[in-house]
């Protein structure tokens, strides 16, 4: 078989099934990535969500022994959305940032590769194949970079002349020596807007990223947020998106052609309170679709409490107190208690106190004193 003309076969088969971009790269080791991911752990920079073995991150052929080239796939994801829902005072809504707006995008390039593999193996049937999104061990970013994507940002994203940085990306490891793509020339040049407007300073310098400050990982902990953090994360109850929406590459990018992450604007963009009710099944139920559900409904609830205290709901107070009061879980309780501090009602006030004086627990008895002090600052 002739590898040019099919390769060619495969990028217009590409193009028919909804991939927006496909690249190739050659299965070589990722030398200068496996300098900087040792050095993001000397840092304590990683997020712990990560492969973990670095030879594994940067040498393809330890994934696929006879590993010849690496498919990189590109599918767009919109940045705007259609009849958004306005957040007002007794209705405030939170934000999914729009890395999980629609369908999950891990299913979706998923879907789509096990299409390009079956496409492959009909033509070659002795082709050896393992391809991965987001979650296998390769760096999406560093494949995508090298198969010609786009370019390797300063705010740790792969940008795309076409659609932006609003792309998700995927990877084949193939044992076809397909001819590499052309890489693209970075186009940040001087500017700097996303490295001066991160809300925690998460992005060290172009290319560094202190995962442990950045919101899009702190929004997924299921710890306590530090105190530091708190009035950062604002109503982003998932992910953030400042680094993105602030580029001038993203500028007029709509990207809306993709049917399956149109979002739902009343789940992308949900009312707080009655997510503090929702029980593990009905959220599954609602949200369990999303990206932005793989850590369940504890860290996105405890995410909405954090931003009702930052638009001082007062209609919140009762519900709050409810789950200071009642709530098993210390991580809501306690960011609860400093939330009831934070809005600052004479409800809340009497509730915190008694709060004191049957709370078991330190870390949560913290909280309710934190939220005492609100009342002390206040006068």
């Amino acid at each position: 078989m002739n590898i040019n003309q099919f390769q060619n076969n495969l990028i217009e088969y590409a193009a028919s099934i909804g991939i927006d971009k496909i690249g190739f790269t050659s299965a070589s080791p990722f030398h200068e990535l496996k300098n900087r991911l040792v050095r993001q752990q000397e840092l304590g920079y990683a997020s712990g969500f990560e492969e973990s073995d670095i030879e594994k991150r940067t040498h393809p052929e330890l994934l696929l022994s006879e590993a010849e080239s690496i498919i990189a796939i590109a599918i767009a994801y919109p940045s705007k959305m259609k009849d958004a829902p306005s957040s007002t005072k007794g209705a405030r809504r939170g934000i999914f940032a729009r890395a999980s707006w629609g369908m999950d995008y891990h299913t979706v390039l998923r879907e789509k590769l096990a299409l390009l593999e079956l496409f492959i193996l009909t033509h070659i049937p002795d082709a050896k194949l393992r391809s991965m999104v987001d979650t296998g061990e390769l760096s999406d970013r560093a494949v995508a970079e090298r198969a010609g994507i786009g370019w390797s940002a300063k705010n740790c994203a792969v940008i795309t002349p076409e659609f932006g940085s609003y792309v998700y990306l995927g990877e084949m490891v193939t044992s076809i020596p397909f001819a590499p793509s052309e890489q693209m020339e970075d186009q940040c040049g001087d500017c700097r807007l996303c490295l001066d407007i991160c809300p925690t300073g998460a992005l060290i310098e172009g290319g560094q990223l202190n995962a442990q400050r950045c919101i899009a990982f702190i929004t997924q902990t299921k710890t306590m947020v530090p105190d530091e953090f708190r009035a950062k994360i604002g109503n982003r109850i998932y992910g953030c998106d400042t680094c993105q929406t602030i580029c001038p590459k993203n500028k007029a990018k709509a990207n809306l052609h993709q049917e399956a992450f149109k979002p739902d604007p009343e789940l992308v963009k949900p009312l707080l309170i009655p997510l503090l009710s929702m029980t593990n099944r009905s959220f599954k139920e609602t949200y369990g679709h999303m990206s932005g559900a793989w850590r369940g409904k504890n860290p996105i609830q405890r995410n909405a409490i954090i931003a009702l205290a930052h638009f001082k709901e007062a209609s919140a107070v009762p519900t709050l107190i409810k789950l200071m009061e009642n709530d098993a879980r210390p991580v809501i309780r306690g960011t609860a208690a400093w939330a009831i501090g934070k809005i600052n009602t004479e409800e809340g006030l009497v509730a915190l106190k008694k709060a004191e004086q049957t709370e078991e627990v330190q870390e949560v008895l913290e909280e309710i004193r934190k939220g005492l002090l609100f009342y002390t600052l206040e006068k």
